[in-house]
């Protein structure tokens, strides 16, 4: 059984029947075309999926104090990356920018001034996620960031599944016998962030904190991690959450 959030953690054996209920639940139209067209069988190979690699920045890292300042979603499978379908948006955020917010995603006041509303852009982005898994570096930033700001603008909040390549990595190098093995004899922990992950496997270095590139280099490592340590026929609720 998957852990799924709240009261859907108690109703729901997994995702496909969470989305399901979600649908019959929810009111807003694009919530609930986005629930209707639901998520893969737990069972399906990873190699026939279809996936968008998504990530937000934001203001901070506290979704009640901060708010999302741009979005990326590439769009892809195991076997290719259409760079034709990405989308990007730089968004107005709810709250100020900060000085540590400017100069981490180099987005300024000027370029948020007359930027949209994620209310705005949430018809196109729901889209580009309908019927994909998302893949994301760090659930915990865009799970509740994502949750929080459609909650504040529609009334309802959204929650689906992820599949969350710093957990994969987690697994190896935080949670297995080897990196507790580690950890008693006293060694530094192994870096399972974005940049290091992708080195491990080879993947050549990207200027982070960038939406856009961020998701495509998101995109890259899950390829990655697939390839050296699963399979495309793993199936999907093996490694989503």
């Amino acid at each position: 059984m998957i852990r799924l959030p709240g009261a859907a953690r108690r109703q729901a054996p997994g995702w496909p029947e969470y989305l399901a209920d979600r649908a019959a639940r929810v009111q807003h139209p694009l919530l609930k075309a986005y629930c209707a067209a639901g998520c893969p069988d737990p069972a399906t190979p990873i190699g026939e999926v279809p996936m968008a690699a998504l990530d937000i920045e934001t203001t901070g890292l506290d979704s009640r104090r901060h708010a999302i300042v741009s979005v990326g979603v590439v769009p892809f499978t195991l076997a290719r990356i259409p760079l034709r379908e990405r989308r990007y948006w730089v968004l107005k955020p709810a709250r100020e920018l900060t000085e540590t917010s400017v100069t981490l995603h180099r987005i300024t006041h000027a370029e948020v001034e007359n930027a949209p509303d994620l209310a705005e852009v949430l018809p196109e982005l729901l889209e580009v996620l309908k019927g994909r898994v998302a893949v994301v570096h760090y659930r915990q930033i865009e799970r509740p960031f994502l949750d929080s700001g459609i909650q504040a603008r529609l009334g309802e909040g959204l929650r689906f599944p992820m599949i969350d390549t710093m957990s994969l990595e987690a697994r190896l190098h935080r949670q297995s016998l080897w990196a507790r093995f580690r950890r008693w004899l006293g060694r530094p922990p192994v870096s399972i962030r974005l940049h290091n992950s992708r080195a491990r496997y080879g993947l050549p270095a990207y200027q982070g904190h960038h939406a856009l590139v961020d998701a495509l280099a998101t995109a890259e490592l899950l390829q990655a991690q697939v390839a050296s340590r699963y399979s495309p026929q793993t199936p999907v609720g093996e490694l989503w959450s």
